[in-house]
């Protein structure tokens, strides 16, 4: 299952994106934003399988990912009104909507009605609060206020546990708390566990709060 690429832009009009990896397969991925042909690109990916087709769902961030994972979950929300709300709404307005059972705000989205918007409240109101430990930053995006290079972390050649604290990071302190409280239990963490996702990093570190 195809969960990220990163790869040379073929093509994209807004609407998809053709993404060239080195192993010279172009992807063809619905991606709702504009890149420049050319240029290298990196995007999280959702592999939707439905018998007998396959289709990538493409996202800036990992917390687009996971929400349009759990949105698709949902009875009555197939993939294409998922992401759907996804562009149209924007993570935060979803997540908030879905706390207040916003029904209506939900609505608005195009192929959502209010019935398949009540499901939605009914299905994720306990689970979508863990949706907000996942990053809401793209790969590309530099990180502001993260001072990782000072930590002369160790890194592997592919540089995975810098990118895997720098996650972590960041989803802690949209939880609110403050980087220099979790810097280095989240350093000691990684150093002293076989941590493979950014969102086991951070259960452990919340764990020792």
């Amino acid at each position: 299952m195809i969960g990220y690429l990163t790869g040379e832009v073929i093509f994209s009009d807004g609407n998809e994106l053709i993404l060239k990896t080195r192993d010279g397969v172009g992807y063809q991925i619905y991606f709702h934003k504009l890149f420049v042909e050319g240029k290298n690109a990196e995007v999280f990916i959702s592999h939707v399988y439905k018998d007998p087709n396959q289709e990538l769902f493409g996202f800036e961030s990992l917390r687009e990912k996971k929400l349009f994972e759990l949105l698709n979950s949902v009875k009555g929300v197939g993939p294409k009104s998922a992401y759907s709300l996804i562009v149209s709404l924007g993570t935060e307005t979803i997540i908030q909507s879905i706390q207040l059972e916003n029904k209506k705000a939900l609505s608005q989205a195009p192929g959502i009605g209010l019935k398949a918007a009540a499901q939605i409240c009914l299905d994720l109101s306990k689970k979508i609060q863990n949706i907000l430990m996942f990053s809401s930053t793209g790969q590309s995006v530099e990180r502001e206020g993260l001072n990782v290079d000072l930590l002369e972390l160790p890194l592997n050649e592919s540089g995975e546990k810098g990118h895997l604290l720098t996650e972590a990071l960041m989803a802690c302190k949209e939880l609110g708390f403050k980087e220099e409280h979790i810097i280095k239990k989240a350093k000691k963490i990684l150093d002293d566990n076989n941590i493979q996702k950014s969102e086991q990093l951070v259960h452990l570190v919340l764990k020792e709060l």
